[in-house]
């Protein structure tokens, strides 16, 4: 504490020390220039067995903190006002901002509720999309580094080990830079990070938000790395409407992670409805959609539809669509008593019709009253409000089944001969949207889903699973499967989530679209699961 009281570069008065880390210790100051507070951030005296290259790299590091922070301009981003030499050590001087981190307050109070977690991840989102945006990358995103304000702002700070796109990385070979749990599995197998890492850091950040645990720490480091990396990851059971957020974040595999528009969507309507249970949409891979219309902290409806821009016409579109959609018919199994579909979507290999499900191996037997007396009864669903219907769209209402649906205006509807599954099918003939009915739900959506990619993979050229795994989504067992597969002149991608009470009405909402427009029409999925109507009879 020798250093209270001391003026830093002829201008800050060191006040009060208020945080320290692994680079450096954090004192609020008093700016006498200006006479206001500002926190001032010291590197830690250099240790004497590291060489001069190894003193500049730190030294560098701490310089590229403050280039990085100020490069963003952001409410949610800590400003960088000044950076400065002190006994030869840089020094960054920050906006003070009156407040606990989140990983004290964990500490100290325990877990927060999913609607104190949502509000907090949006902020989180909000800035690392402007960092991104910068073309920064954070790097230590975790609940230390998470500003929580006595005005109620939450602010991400601590951009020490940043890294700006197009610099030279700051470590050694073999050198990671970050706290080991938030770690993404890309980083710990030497894969380039990206901002999906941030992301992965983000759900880490929130399950613990959550649970009051790491999602992988375990009692040593390389024991962490490890599972990390190869272990299950864990459902955070009390997140309520923000378990599909924080699992989407979680998904190993980059590409399947939810992006960070994606995230803020979610969390942005998960913030208020935390009492109701609502799935992620995106991508096949996360098979979330926007939670549906919430209520605000205020009491303020909320609601936040995506919009799909107008679908591509070519010419010979309306030519082909009727045989290109009875080519992409997808093929019915019921596996379990559950009715599902694999998409042979485009331009199929198995003929118009596609193989039958006969060809497929899996019995089919007919549900009936009885199967259903074998579940448990169900539970009674939180009450809930679909959200209004989003321009462009209109609300397809199927009365034979018992439900509605927003579908976009101009998108051809069609019916399977049994009368179960219902496809919507948009003008060039390549993007669907189909939802599959059964009668009575069976006990385990992703059970059915695994047994469906079991049986049908074989037959989908070029099939990689991006996500699958348990969800809820209003209160009911549900189950999300994302993948890609191969057509034959285009690649394709989709989202499917199945969704039902055992000895209740199931449902599947289904999406598939060439890999290169996936972005132009995961909203239709998004406004599907949110406005999703089971029961409009």
């Amino acid at each position: 504490m020798s250093d209270l009281g001391r003026l830093v570069a002829g201008r800050y008065r060191l006040v009060e020390r208020i945080g320290r880390g692994g680079m450096g210790t954090v004192w609020r100051a008093e700016d006498e220039l200006l006479g206001r507070a500002v926190a001032v951030k010291r590197l830690h005296p250099p240790q004497p067995h590291l060489q001069d290259d190894e003193l500049e790299t730190l030294f560098e590091r701490t310089r590229r903190e403050a280039r990085s922070a100020a490069r963003i301009s952001h409410p949610n981003v800590v400003v960088v006002h000044d950076v400065v030499d002190d006994e030869g050590l840089p020094v960054i001087v920050m906006e003070y901002v009156p407040s606990t981190t989140l990983g004290d307050l964990l500490k100290e109070r325990g877990p927060v509720g999913p609607g104190e977690a949502a509000r907090i991840g949006r902020a989180m989102v909000a800035a690392l999309r402007a960092a991104h945006g910068a073309g920064v990358l954070h790097r230590d995103v975790k609940p230390g580094n998470v500003l929580l304000a006595e005005s109620g702002r939450v602010v991400l700070t601590d951009f020490g080990i940043a890294q700006a796109s197009g610099t030279s990385t700051l470590t050694r070979t073999g050198e990671l830079i970050g706290s080991i749990d938030f770690l993404a599995p890309e980083r710990l197998t030497g894969g380039v990070p990206g901002p999906e890492s941030d992301l992965w850091a983000l759900g880490a950040t929130l399950f613990q938000a959550v649970e009051g645990r790491s999602p992988f720490r375990r009692d040593t480091a390389i024991e962490t790395a490890y599972a990390i990396a190869a272990d299950e990851v864990p459902v955070a059971g009390r997140a309520g409407a923000l378990g599909p957020v924080i699992a989407g974040l979680l998904v190993r595999e980059p590409r399947g992670r939810l992006s960070a528009e994606e995230a803020e969507r979610l969390l942005r309507a998960g913030a208020a409805e935390t009492e109701t249970e609502s799935v992620p949409r995106d991508s096949l891979a996360s098979l979330a959609g926007p939670a549906p219309a919430a209520r605000s902290r205020a009491g303020g409806p909320v609601t936040s539809p995506v919009h799909v821009p107008a679908p591509l016409s070519p010419p010979y579109a309306r030519r082909r669509r009727a045989s290109l959609w009875a080519a992409a018919l997808l093929v019915p199994v019921l596996a379990g008593g559950g009715y599902y579909a694999v998409p042979l979507l485009g331009e199929p290999r198995h003929g118009a019709a596609g193989p039958s499900p006969s060809s497929s191996g899996v019995t089919m037997p007919h549900p009936s009253a009885a199967s259903a007396s074998a579940v448990p009864s169900a539970s009674p669903t939180p009450s809930y409000t679909p959200p209004p219907v989003p321009d462009g769209y209109h609300l397809a209402a199927e009365q034979v089944r018992g439900f509605a649906v927003p579908v976009p205006d101009g998108w051809e509807r069609q019916v399977s001969d049994d009368g179960r599954q219902f496809v919507y099918v948009d003008p060039t003939g390549l993007v669907g949207l189909r939802v599959a009915a059964l009668d009575f739900a069976g006990p385990s959506p992703l059970r059915h889903f695994e047994d469906v990619e079991a049986q049908m993979v074989p037959d989908l050229e070029g099939y990689e699973r991006l996500r699958m795994q348990s969800t809820r989504w209003r209160g009911r067992p549900a189950a999300i499967w994302e993948f890609t597969f191969k057509g034959t002149a285009r690649d394709f991608r989709a989202v499917d989530l199945g969704f039902g009470q055992p000895g209740e009405q199931e449902f599947t909402v289904y999406l598939s679209a060439p890999s290169d427009r996936w972005g132009s029409y995961r909203a239709v999925f998004d406004n599907a699961v949110a406005g999703f109507r089971p029961d409009a009879r």
